[in-house]
């Protein structure tokens, strides 16, 4: 997988989002350097909008920067992950048990409008299209509580599992697992069955969880 190459200086939203992308889908690895001079050269932005960049992927839980070394992907310990996911698993589950039902025709239109997208992205192996897609759809499944609050908070830490998520994401049968969950979600919310729909949730959780945790045992012995 190669890096996406800019030909024109981009705005400080391009760059953290292009940024965010490449994280999101393995290209930059956990405890993998960003480095100003390069990050300049690549998106023909001034020094300090480069820091800015490095600032706002910090706040997001992307980055951490350490004294001495500069901005590194953010890497998680096998504990990290857990506590994460806990943590993820209570707020999603608990915003789905608040969606009233029945739920309006438009919102699951506008649901299976988005999956539709995303099964097309899934199937043309355009894992960034895919990505965008995946959080639209949880977006709005999410905003179905009517608790912006909630949303914010779990989308906040949806944010900062995204390098836990990469193995996830580029790796095909894990992909067409996520897709066939969203529709199995979508039914969930046409039959009003919360439970199901928090047990899937809950399950929709677990592969990147489980995923980088074995990765994190084998690559360190632990």
């Amino acid at each position: 997988m190669q890096l996406v190459e800019t030909v024109s200086p981009l705005s400080l939203e391009e760059a953290v989002r292009t940024l965010e992308e490449e994280i999101v889908l393995g290209f930059l690895h956990p405890r993998e350097r960003l480095v100003e001079d390069d990050l300049l050269e690549r998106f023909g932005l001034k020094r300090h909008v480069v820091r800015q960049v490095l600032v706002e992927l910090e706040r997001m839980g992307l980055v951490e920067r350490k004294r001495n070394v500069g901005a590194l992907v953010k890497a998680y310990t096998a504990k990290d992950v857990e506590d994460l996911y806990a943590v993820r698993e209570l707020l999603e589950c608990q915003c789905v048990r608040l969606i009233k039902f029945p739920v309006p025709q438009n919102a699951l239109d506008a649901l299976m409008a988005v999956q539709r997208l995303h099964d097309e992205m899934v199937q043309s192996e355009n894992l960034r299209g895919a990505f965008r897609a995946n959080m639209r759809f949880h977006e709005l499944l999410f905003g179905l509580s009517d608790n912006p609050v909630l949303v914010a908070a779990i989308q906040d830490h949806a944010q900062r599992a995204h390098s836990v998520r990469s193995s996830s994401l580029v790796v095909a049968d894990q992909l067409e697992r996520a897709r066939r969950e969203h529709w199995l979600i979508i039914e969930a919310l046409q039959d009003g069955d919360v439970e199901k729909l928090a047990r899937l949730c809950s399950d929709h959780l677990k592969p990147s969880r489980d995923n980088y945790i074995a990765a994190y045992h084998r690559r360190t012995g632990q």
